[in-house]
């Protein structure tokens, strides 16, 4: 039986990786040990792994992840109030799939988006 799903994206830096999904959005470091090359963060039940990958050009990253939320206004709003880098084509708005959703671009151009069923 399948029981969650923790999606492994690239990072150049780890240092700056760490800083932004730490400092910027919140999340917290999971895990006691300092894996060379490797992170993993948490935020609520949600975790995203970040393997090295130095030579990662952002302009040709395509990774991504949709994080569902139950309280996407709210999340928005600490979005909004803690300076996350929304993507210019994805402020909160309602889709045609009917998900209301937002998405940002971390510092490796990997889109993160969040969303709630309407």
């Amino acid at each position: 039986m399948l029981t969650a799903i923790h999606p492994k994206l690239p990072m150049r830096n780890k240092a700056v990786t760490r800083d932004f999904y730490l400092n910027k959005l919140g999340f917290k470091e999971l895990g006691r040990a300092d894996y060379d090359g490797y992170l993993m963060v948490q935020k609520d039940h949600i975790e995203i792994h970040f393997f090295e990958f130095k030579d990662l050009d952002p302009a040709t990253n395509y990774g991504q992840v949709y994080i569902r939320t139950n309280a996407i206004d709210s999340l928005y709003q600490e979005a909004q109030t803690n300076g996350w880098p929304i993507h210019p084509a994805g402020p909160l708005q309602v889709k045609p799939w009917m998900q209301k959703e937002f998405s940002l671009l971390d510092p490796d151009n990997n889109l993160v988006t969040f969303g709630q069923a309407v």
